[in-house]
């Protein structure tokens, strides 16, 4: 099993990998697929199904879909070109994709939020069409949005597809067991156990630089968040708020007026910071998703600006480390939140970071994975359920609170042996089957708990 750290951590738009960025993707490779057949089409249409009609419009599934088939990739992703392509789309009713002759798609009809007929394979799913000039079917393919940006095809997720295309990789561990085992036999650390599986995919000035624009994506991030203030759009009128607090805190601190307490609040900044970005569409990164992509930002600059011996050279050792234990989850549970609730977004971010900062923080493998469960286990049974489909609430403050128990999951963990009770291959496992039991009113479908409990919503 092979994820590499540019599939955990890719650079994207908001507000969502699953319901924003997967669908673009999607979109893409039908795109690709239409480019390679013998056959032109005249039109295009797409029906979506699940957690991505039930969230969809909140989710700007609908913008994600439109712009995809029209060319647009989320790493490429330019919002003034993306804001001209939609409103000539929407007044021509067409797409011209490169390569492809223009194609009629109209996006209020040929665009369909099918509420009543989940597809088999996943939560997140999407069929699209390539029509004749009749209007008759002559190609389709049906997708899904697995979340974190990765999307397969219905046979490519029969199949079991879990990229581990490419040569094969010298430390390949499935589990958390396999790892700590192999972490023992080699000497190596987690972060060296994953450096030289990356290092079979490309070289390693190639992987540095890949992780440096990886932090300083995520860094650019939380300080456009600090800086920016005003209302989040979507009609929820959620005013941003890390600029404020941020604002206070620097000013608390030019007074030395600092309660030990405070450190929760520069935590929750930094986090907030990001996911007000995500929320307003901005670039991110997904940690290992967009919904959950404060998490793990936000707590590397707190180790990089409040503890002491902190250097940003160690920052891709973080980051290996964090991606190893988010590959463990993805490839034995889920980080979608449509299938498992937000434990797989929030609660695996916080994971993940709580393993980058206890490495960091000098932990041996066996206090990081420690840390990594302590940090799972307490987001175990986390429902998803935001208020008018929008990753807002309460998503952004979510995130904030995942990173402050990341940071004191490796804590608890760092002042211990490294040995302990609850595996975290078995905290995984829980959070797969709680996943499988919990409600669709609970996971990314804004039918339940705080969706349909906040007045005037």
């Amino acid at each position: 099993m092979f994820l590499s750290v540019f599939e955990m951590f890719k650079v994207g738009i908001g507000p969502s990998s699953s319901h924003t960025m997967g669908p673009m993707v999607a979109a893409a490779r039908f795109l690709d697929r239409l480019r390679a057949q013998p056959f032109t089409a005249h039109g295009l249409a797409a029906s979506l199904h699940g957690s991505l009609a039930f969230t969809g419009v909140g989710h700007a599934t609908d913008r994600a879909v439109i712009l995809g088939l029209a060319g647009f990739a989320p790493e490429t992703y330019d919002r003034d070109e993306a804001d001209a392509a939609m409103a000539r789309i929407r007044e021509t009713g067409r797409v011209a994709p490169s390569g492809l002759p223009e194609l009629v798609f109209r996006p209020d009809t040929d665009l369909v939020f099918d509420r009543r007929h989940a597809l088999p394979g996943h939560a997140n799913g999407m069929i699209l069409y390539a029509l004749d000039a009749q209007d008759d079917v002559i190609t389709q393919e049906t997708y899904y949005s697995v979340g974190g940006g990765f999307v397969l095809t219905e046979a490519e997720l029969a199949e079991g597809a879990d990229s581990d295309d490419g040569p094969p990789v010298p430390f390949p561990f499935k589990s958390a067991d396999e790892m700590l085992d192999m972490c023992r036999t080699s000497g190596k650390t987690i972060a060296e156990l994953k450096r030289a599986n990356e290092l079979t995919r490309r070289s390693p000035g190639a992987l540095d630089r890949g992780m440096g624009t990886i932090w300083q994506t995520m860094s650019d991030c939380i300080d456009r968040g600090l800086a920016t203030d005003g209302t989040l759009p979507g009609g929820l009128s959620v005013q941003r708020r890390a600029h404020a607090i941020h604002e206070s805190l620097l000013a608390e601190r030019g007074r030395n007026l600092v309660p030990p307490h405070t450190i929760n609040d520069w935590l929750g900044a930094y986090a907030m910071a990001v996911n007000e970005e995500n929320a307003a569409g901005g670039k991110v990164v997904t940690a290992p998703t967009n919904g959950a992509a404060g998490v793990i930002p936000a707590t590397i600059r707190y180790w990089l600006d409040h503890v002491p011996g902190a250097s940003r050279r160690r920052v891709p050792e973080f980051l290996l480390t964090a991606a190893a234990i988010g590959g463990l989850v993805k490839h034995n549970a889920s980080i979608s939140g449509a299938e498992c609730g937000c434990q797989a977004e929030v609660g695996s971010a916080a994971a993940m970071a709580a393993a980058g900062f206890c490495a960091v923080m000098g932990g041996s493998p066996e206090h990081i994975e420690n840390a990594a469960e302590i940090a799972l286990e307490h987001h175990l049974g986390m429902t998803c359920d935001p208020v008018r489909g929008l990753v807002q609430v309460p998503c952004i403050e979510r995130n904030g609170m995942g990173a402050i128990k990341a940071v004191a999951a490796a804590s608890l963990s760092l002042r211990g042996t490294g040995a302990h009770l609850v595996p975290l291959d078995s905290a995984i496992e829980t959070m797969r089957q709680t996943g499988a039991d919990m409600s669709e009113k609970y996971k990314e479908t804004s039918l339940g708990g705080l969706a349909v409990n906040i007045p005037n919503c």
